[in-house]
C-alpha cells in the first residue's frame, strides 16, 4: 500500500502531522509531499510561470514552493519511484462544505489525483477550533482503508467532513450531496504608509441553504459527511435546454 498525502495548510500542519502518524503505524509506504506554507482557496491551480523549488526534509517527506496541485502532480511524476494507491489531502483545518469546494486547494490536490487515475480523498475537520486531530485522523485512516478496497466509481472523488466532537458523540455516516454556501464577501479598501491603496477581502462568516441529505446538515447533526464528486461539471439537463435556442452565427465562419 502506496500513499500519498497533501494539503493546503502547509507542510507543518497539524491535520497533516496527525494523518501521517495514524497512516504510518497502519504500514505501507507513505510519502507526504505538501505546500511549503499556506496555500488555502489556491483552488485547482498549477504554477506555471516560475520553477518549483522542492525540499526533502526526511525519507519520503518533501515541502514544495507551490500549490496543493503542484504537490500532487510532482510527488506522482516525479518524487515517487511507483503511483500511490492513494491520495488523501487533508485534514484540513476547518470545513470544506457546498461552495467552499471551488475554491479549496484541499479539494483540488484530490481533483488532481483523480485526474491523475489514483483514488483519491479530500478530508477535513469541520471546526475552526481545534488543537486535535487525533480522532480524525484515525476516522480518515479507516475511511481510506474501505476505499481501498471497495474502490471509487470512475472520475469520482470524496470530499469528507468530520464534525469536532467527542467519538461518542458521532452519530454515523452519511452519504450527502453538496449544500449551497451563502457568502457575505466585503472588499475593503485600505491606504498603506506611503498613500498607496490596497484591498482585503473578507466579510462575516457564510451561513448556508440546501436542506437534507447535505454535507451541511451532516455536519449539524454530527454525522461524518462523505460527498462523493464527479470531474464532469457539464450540466446536462441545460443541454437539452440550450440546444433550442437560436443562436446567431456570424457568416463566413
Amino acid at each position: 500500500m502506496r500513499i500519498l498525502l497533501t494539503n493546503d495548510d502547509g507542510i507543518g500542519a497539524k491535520g497533516l502531522q496527525a494523518l501521517k502518524t495514524k497512516l504510518t503505524k497502519l504500514g505501507g509506504e507513505v510519502y507526504v509531499v505538501a505546500p511549503d506554507r499556506d496555500q488555502s482557496a489556491t483552488s485547482h491551480s498549477l504554477t506555471l510561470s516560475q520553477p518549483l523549488r522542492v525540499n526533502q526534509l526526511e525519507e519520503k517527506v518533501f515541502s514544495v514552493q507551490g500549490t496543493p496541485t503542484d504537490c500532487v502532480m510532482l510527488a506522482i511524476r516525479s518524487l515517487m519511484k511507483r503511483k500511490p494507491n492513494i491520495v488523501l489531502s487533508g485534514i484540513n483545518h476547518g470545513p470544506n462544505l457546498g461552495d467552499d469546494v471551488s475554491y479549496s486547494g484541499t479539494v483540488a490536490a484530490a481533483i488532481e489525483g483523480t485526474m491523475l487515475g489514483i483514488l483519491s480523498m479530500a478530508v477535513s475537520l469541520a471546526d475552526w477550533k481545534p488543537i486535535d486531530f487525533s480522532q480524525a485522523a484515525e476516522t480518515a485512516a479507516g475511511i481510506c482503508q474501505v476505499v481501498l478496497q471497495q474502490g471509487l466509481p470512475e472520475d469520482t472523488y470524496l470530499n469528507i467532513n468530520i464534525p469536532y466532537v467527542d467519538t461518542r458523540d458521532i452519530r454515523g455516516v452519511e452519504i450527502t450531496r453538496l449544500g449551497k454556501r451563502i457568502y457575505r464577501d466585503a472588499v475593503e479598501k485600505k491606504t498603506d504608509e506611503k498613500g498607496n491603496a490596497f484591498f482585503w477581502i473578507g466579510g462575516p462568516p457564510p451561513s448556508w441553504e440546501g436542506g437534507d441529505k447535505t454535507d451541511f446538515s451532516a455536519i449539524e447533526a454530527n454525522k461524518i459527511s462523505i460527498t462523493p464528486l464527479h470531474l464532469d461539471a457539464t450540466n446536462y439537463r441545460a443541454i437539452k435546454v440550450l440546444s433550442g435556442w437560436d443562436f446567431p452565427v456570424l457568416k463566413g465562419i
